[in-house]
C-alpha cells in the first residue's frame, strides 16, 4: 500500500491583516453556533443571544492593531521556517493568535468599565452603549470563555494541549496581578504620591502589559513549533519582559502627548491618577515646589488642573526624557536580541520593530 502523501507546505500565503481576520470569522462563527447557544435555535431568546454574543465580538476583538495575535505566526515562521509552516499550521497559530486577542479584549472592556473611559479604538467604550452598560461585565466573561472553547475545539488532541491552556490561565492571572496593582497603588480619588516609585511603576507594567503583550504571544509560537528547552523559555520572557516595559512607557508618553484621532481614545492617565512613567519621573527630577505642583494638581479632573501637570512636564522637558529612555532601551534590546543564540533573531526583532517609535 502507498504511502499518504504528506501535507505540502503553504505556497503564496500571505500574512496579511485581511487573511487574520478571516481566520477570526471562521472561529466566530464556531462559537455563535456553538451548541449551548443554540440548544434552541428557533427560539426568539436563543435568536437574540446569538446576535448579541456576535455583537459583543465584533465591536471589541478584532478593532484593534491585532499585533499581538498576528505575531503567532511569525514567530513559528522565524522559528520553523515560512516554507515549512502547512496549512494546518497556519491555522492553528492564527487560531492561537485570536486567543490573544480576545484575551486582550476581555481585558479592555473591563479596564475601562474600572477606569471610567469614554472611547477606545476611536469608538465609544462598550460598556458606553446605551443598550449596554453593566451587561458588560457579563460579556467580558464571555470574551474570556471564548478563548478556552477555541482551544478546546482546535487543541484538544494537541500534545500541547495541556501546556497551552496552562500559559493562558499563567499570563491571565499575571496580567490581572498587574491590574491589581495598578488600581490599589494608585485609586481613582485619593492621591499618595509615596506609592509612585520606579519600582512600583515597573512592577505593575510588567504583570500588566509585558506577559501577554509580548511573551505570551512568543511562547505560543515556540509551543507550536515544537520547542520544549526550559532555557529558551526562560530567555523569552527575559526578552519579551524588557521588550513589554518599554512598551507600557511609550503607551504612557502617548496617552499624553499622542494624538487623540491616531491613538483612538482620549488619554486620561492624569485626571485618573495612574502611576505612570511620566509622573514617577517628574517626581524623581522635580524640585520642591515642583512637587507641591504635582500633589495639587495631578489626579483631578478639571482641565486647569490637567493643564497644570503637562505644563509642568514640558518645564522638566519630559518628551527629551522619553526620547533618550526610548534611545538607550532600543539599543539595550537590539543588543540583548543580538548576543542570544536559543533563538532566531528574527523571533524578536519582528516584534521590536513593530513597536519602535510608534504614534499609536
Amino acid at each position: 500500500m502507498a504511502e499518504p502523501t504528506p501535507k505540502k507546505a503553504r505556497v503564496g500565503y500571505a500574512h496579511t491583516r485581511e487573511s487574520f481576520l478571516k481566520v477570526y470569522e471562521s472561529l466566530r462563527d464556531e462559537l455563535i453556533n456553538d451548541e449551548c447557544i443554540t440548544s434552541a435555535s428557533e427560539s426568539a431568546q436563543s435568536k437574540a443571544a446569538q446576535e448579541w454574543f456576535k455583537e459583543v465580538n465584533d465591536y471589541n476583538v478584532p478593532g484593534g492593531k491585532l499585533n499581538r495575535g498576528m505575531a503567532v505566526y511569525d514567530v513559528l515562521a522565524s522559528i520553523k521556517g515560512a516554507e515549512a509552516v502547512t496549512e494546518e499550521d497556519a491555522f492553528k497559530a492564527n487560531a492561537l493568535g485570536w486567543c490573544i486577542e480576545w484575551l486582550q479584549a476581555f481585558f479592555l472592556v473591563a479596564d475601562d468599565i474600572m477606569d471610567g473611559s469614554i472611547t477606545r479604538r476611536g469608538q465609544p467604550c462598550w460598556y458606553k452603549q446605551p443598550k449596554v452598560g453593566m451587561i458588560a461585565c457579563n460579556d467580558y466573561i464571555l470574551l474570556d470563555c471564548c478563548i478556552y472553547r477555541v482551544l478546546k475545539k482546535h487543541f484538544r488532541s494537541h500534545t500541547a494541549y495541556a501546556d497551552l491552556l496552562d500559559l493562558f490561565h499563567e499570563v491571565t492571572f499575571q496580567t490581572s496581578h498587574g491590574q491589581l496593582l495598578d488600581l490599589t497603588t494608585a485609586p481613582i480619588g485619593s492621591v499618595d504620591l509615596s506609592k509612585y516609585t520606579q519600582d512600583n511603576y515597573m512592577r505593575i507594567v510588567t504583570y500588566k502589559t509585558a506577559f501577554y503583550t509580548f511573551y505570551l504571544p512568543v511562547a505560543c509560537g515556540m509551543v507550536l513549533a515544537g520547542i520544549e528547552d526550559p532555557a529558551a523559555f526562560e530567555l523569552a520572557k527575559k526578552i519579551c519582559v524588557e521588550m513589554g516595559q518599554y512598551f507600557q512607557i511609550q503607551d504612557d508618553y502617548l496617552d499624553c502627548y499622542g494624538d487623540p484621532e491616531v491613538i483612538g481614545k482620549i488619554g486620561t492617565d492624569i485626571e485618573d491618577n495612574k502611576c505612570s512613567w511620566l509622573v514617577c519621573t517628574a517626581l524623581q527630577v522635580a524640585s520642591e515646589e515642583q512637587k507641591e505642583v504635582i500633589k495639587a494638581h495631578y489626579g483631578r479632573k478639571e482641565p486647569e488642573a490637567v493643564a497644570a501637570i503637562k505644563a509642568l512636564y514640558g518645564d522638566l522637558g519630559m518628551e527629551q526624557r522619553f526620547r533618550d529612555y526610548e534611545a538607550a532601551s532600543y539599543a539595550t534590546l537590539e543588543a540583548t536580541i543580538a548576543e542570544q543564540n536559543l533563538l532566531p533573531k528574527q523571533v524578536f526583532t519582528s516584534l521590536l520593530a513593530k513597536i519602535y517609535k510608534r504614534k499609536k
